[in-house]
């Protein structure tokens, strides 16, 4: 076997979510499902998940993350309880997860790297008849309130349109700028 079929055959079965090779079409990273029920009243909007998330299909699984230590500092939710123990505590304190993005193509896991011509977003008007407790939304980041306002708000019916947003913090490592305790002070102000 020659050098380049060998590792064509370990980079098509090692391939991760969004990643493709120079030859290949890109692959799109799809998002996770909505977390998110009668209960909520504050929905926390994030861009897309990045590859850990997109691997393990978790939420925020980039260890070095720092949405769960915000959970765990503000409602007590251990970071190592298993997964949907942690999203049912969200659940439970009336908080929601999702993503702007239902799919786009981005090689790696910045925000940055998003193509943005590649983008499909989540639907929102349908999550809002579904869930009409929601109050308030909480951007996780700059690029995740862009691309709301961009491609969700100018097709919301007017009542979802009006829901309050507010743009939070980060909790990504690539957001590095803003120290934990004042990350963490500004998230404790809205999800308590």
């Amino acid at each position: 076997m020659s050098r380049r079929k060998s590792r064509a055959s370990v980079s098509a079965r090692t391939r991760t979510p969004g990643k493709a090779r120079r030859d290949d079409v890109p692959v799109p990273s799809r998002g996770l499902r909505a977390f998110a029920d009668a209960r909520t009243r504050r929905l926390v909007i994030g861009t897309l998940p990045g590859q850990a998330s997109l691997l393990a299909r978790q939420y925020y699984a980039q260890p070095h993350n720092a949405f769960w230590r915000i959970i765990e500092d503000v409602y007590g939710v251990g970071r190592a309880q298993p997964y949907e123990q942690r999203i049912e505590a969200l659940l439970s304190n009336g908080l929601g997860l999702w993503d702007v993005c239902a799919s786009a193509h981005r090689p790696g896991s910045l925000d940055a790297s998003i193509a943005r011509e590649t983008i499909v977003p989540n639907d929102f008007a349908r999550l809002y008849r579904r869930c009409p407790g929601i109050e308030l939304i909480c951007f996780n980041g700059a690029t995740a309130a862009a691309l709301y306002r961009r491609l969700v708000l100018p097709k919301l019916p007017a009542g979802a349109a009006a829901i309050r947003a507010v743009q939070m913090p980060s909790s990504s490592p690539a957001h590095a700028s803003m120290r934990y305790a004042d990350k963490l002070a500004r998230w404790r102000q809205l999800l308590l």
